[in-house]
């Protein structure tokens, strides 16, 4: 393997010529329609549209994209750029230029285990139904031993494909390691992201550990109000759906309304939802369709979808916002930038701020009496309750962090096993969480350190907020000019970039613990 950024000599292939090889900006136009397609196929297996992927097939369209001798071609463009804007849309360009290749490999094999979750199926009950069916039904099951019933039957399912999901890592590694040019897959992530992931994981230890006193009291008091007298001292993760749509609250926020109140609570931000060209909703349910909401951006600013599963509670209005965030901020890039900063970017921990900031708004005592009618202390009460949910799942994303370090720390040795699994997410949240769910809760590229990022961003995005624009900044049109000047930039700056700009260093915690933990 040679070092990274050597230069080298390139033999081009036989069966290529020189004509075949395209230059960083025709390349660039053929990524385009490349991944327009992919997109869109996946958003219509995603939605229930169809039953099948067949991604394989787009890939076999564009066999011509994507080469070895194509990325040495980028990688050459890249090196003798001149540092700035045109060197990071090189980076770019080659990292997913190396992602294309090891998906034109593994294709089929991706095929498979997506039709292979497409097509299983749970019996709960005597009543049988697709395991997305199943997972999507644990947040609206009112029984606390159906719940554990349902969910220890989907998980056995879903740990059923855990060999092949397994299989494609292990396929994928060596892949990346080599068209990388750096062998260690930690090391190789933060190279891509740009920052230590273990000072990271170091720094949100300390933001847990600041605010458990403040957790473990919250986690009392709403374990008893959601799962009620008859839970088991530690509940399994299958009640978790449950809790977060803030069940036993589902009079008050009925999945009727969560459409409307969501866009009103964007339009008082001066964020107009359904006037923003671009965005595509999808609100249908529909038996296969993925029970988590989610944003496909297409081709922005012109086809971002936004596609939601609404069950009743406040998660639809949660899930909304969140979303929302990204498919505003996609589809408000300007339409100038080149294809690059409008649709790739180094990860997903910028995009995340705007989701977070914009669910934040649920977490406002106010909010809850303004769209829902409620009674000052209900209103606390609720939003207390939101904070909860997010101390639960900022807790266990930073506890997934440090396991997934350990993961790909030893997975040249290992081959990738469970263990710290299910000890560090127990332990950070109170919840069991079964060992054998460890690869079906893996997003790949470190995903979860992009999430805590946006944590902590979105947490000094407020902060900055209140400052400039006030208490009340989740209701002021200055909230939405702000955000819109950010949007406008697509996926150009970094996550931490961000944080400079707002005046706080990129791993300084202080507002997000003062969020977690009000009162400390």
């Amino acid at each position: 393997m040679r070092a990274r950024g050597a230069a080298t000599s390139v033999t081009v292939p036989p069966a290529m010529t020189l004509a075949s090889v395209l230059t960083p900006a025709d390349f660039e136009v053929r990524l385009q329609r490349y991944l327009f397609d992919r997109s869109e196929e996946g958003r219509a297996v995603r939605v229930g549209e169809k039953e099948v992927s067949e991604q394989a097939d787009i890939v076999r369209r564009y066999a011509g994209l994507f080469s070895r001798y194509q990325l040495e071609t980028l990688r050459l463009a890249e090196e003798e750029a001149t540092a700035g804007e045109e060197r990071e849309r090189l980076y770019r360009l080659r990292k997913t230029c190396e992602g294309g290749l090891i998906v034109s490999e593994l294709a089929e094999a991706e095929d498979a285990l997506e039709n292979a979750e497409l097509g299983a199926r749970v019996t709960f009950q005597g009543e049988e139904m697709p395991l997305r069916s199943a997972q999507a039904r644990l947040a609206v099951l009112p029984g606390y031993a159906d719940r554990d019933e349902l969910g220890g039957l989907q998980a056995d399912v879903s740990a059923g494909l855990n060999d092949e999901r397994l299989e494609l890592l292990k396929a994928a590694e060596p892949l990346a390691a080599e068209l990388s040019g750096i062998a260690d897959p930690v090391e190789r992530n933060e190279e891509e992201k740009g920052i230590s992931l273990r000072e990271l994981s170091d720094a949100l230890g300390r933001a847990a550990a600041a605010s458990t006193a403040a957790y473990e009291r919250l986690r009392d008091t709403w374990f008893e109000r959601l799962l009620g007298p008859e839970r088991d001292e530690v509940p399994r993760s299958f009640h978790v759906p449950y809790m977060r749509r803030l069940s036993p609250l589902e009079s008050t926020y009925t999945k009727e309304r969560a459409t409307q109140v969501c866009v009103d609570t964007l339009r008082d931000i001066g964020l107009d939802l359904k006037s923003t060209g671009g965005i595509r909703l999808d609100l249908d349910d529909r038996p296969q369709k993925a029970p988590r909401a989610c944003v496909i951006a297409s081709d922005p600013p012109r086809i971002v979808h936004l596609i939601t599963r609404a069950q009743g509670g406040l998660h639809d209005y949660q899930a909304f916002l969140h979303e929302a965030g990204h498919a505003l901020h996609y589809a408000g890039c300007d339409p100038s930038l080149p294809y690059t900063f409008r649709r790739l970017s180094r990860d997903h921990a910028l995009t995340e701020i705007y989701s977070y900031i914009l669910e934040a708004i649920t977490r406002e005592p106010d909010w809850h009496r303004a769209h829902f009618g409620l009674e000052e202390a209900d209103a606390v009460s609720n939003a207390e309750a939101t904070i909860f949910l997010e101390a639960l799942l900022f807790r266990r994303y930073a506890a997934k962090l440090r396991f997934e370090l350990e993961f790909w720390s030893r997975f040249a040795e290992d081959g990738g096993t469970s263990t710290g699994y299910e000890e560090k997410l127990t332990e950070a949240t109170g919840v069991r969480y079964r060992a054998d769910n460890y690869l079906a809760d893996m997003d790949g590229g470190f995903y979860s350190a992009d999430y805590l990022r946006a944590w902590i961003r979105s947490a000094q995005l407020r902060s900055h907020l209140v400052g400039e624009v006030g208490e009340d900044w989740w209701r002021r049109p200055e909230t939405g000019e702000r955000l819109r000047e950010l949007f406008r930039e697509g996926t150009r700056p970094t996550s931490e970039e961000v944080a400079r700009r707002l005046g706080f260093d990129p791993l300084d915690t202080g507002p997000l613990v003062h969020e977690l933990a009000p009162s400390s």
